[in-house]
């Protein structure tokens, strides 16, 4: 898949893959200063990079995983959807949740950017739904044991 990308200034880093399997590709801050996190607190940090991406699609902005259980750095919002719409500067939304402040510097992979096709949906209002195995057992209902489990 072909995705524009605009830099917003000349030395701003294209997002890249690390690995040759990797879903998702790391996208770097781009800042002026370092800018330091204390423990609880938010921030959102620049990219430099602007997207067009195709009809039918949408950027999913994800933690890393290395920043999150290391130094407790994760999104303020889960996940993060950037509309196909949208043109602006992307943003990374970042909270400290780690016990002691954290620097992010120019150039740090703040975060995974990952292209993924969706389908737009029309809500279809009935009086009632099939049955499943399931039913409307919610959070646990399927128990705590490892599956397959003897015990």
């Amino acid at each position: 898949m072909h995705v524009k990308i605009q830099k917003q200034y000349d030395d701003a880093l294209l997002p890249q893959y690390q690995t040759k399997h990797a879903a998702a590709m790391d996208v770097h801050a781009y800042l002026a200063e370092p800018l330091t996190l204390q423990p609880l607190e938010r921030a959102m940090i620049p990219t430099g990079l602007a997207f067009e991406l195709p009809e039918g699609t949408e950027l999913q902005v994800r933690a890393r995983s290395g920043l999150s259980m290391k130094h407790g750095i994760t999104m303020v919002n889960g996940i993060g959807t950037i509309d196909a719409d949208y043109r602006g500067e992307l943003h990374i939304l970042v909270i400290n949740l780690g016990q002691e402040p954290f620097t992010i510097e120019h150039g740090l992979r703040v975060a995974q950017l990952l292209v993924a096709r969706y389908e737009k949906v029309t809500w279809q209002p009935v009086g009632t739904l099939a049955e499943s195995d399931r039913g409307t057992g919610g959070f646990g209902s399927t128990g705590f044991d490892k599956k397959g489990s003897d015990d």
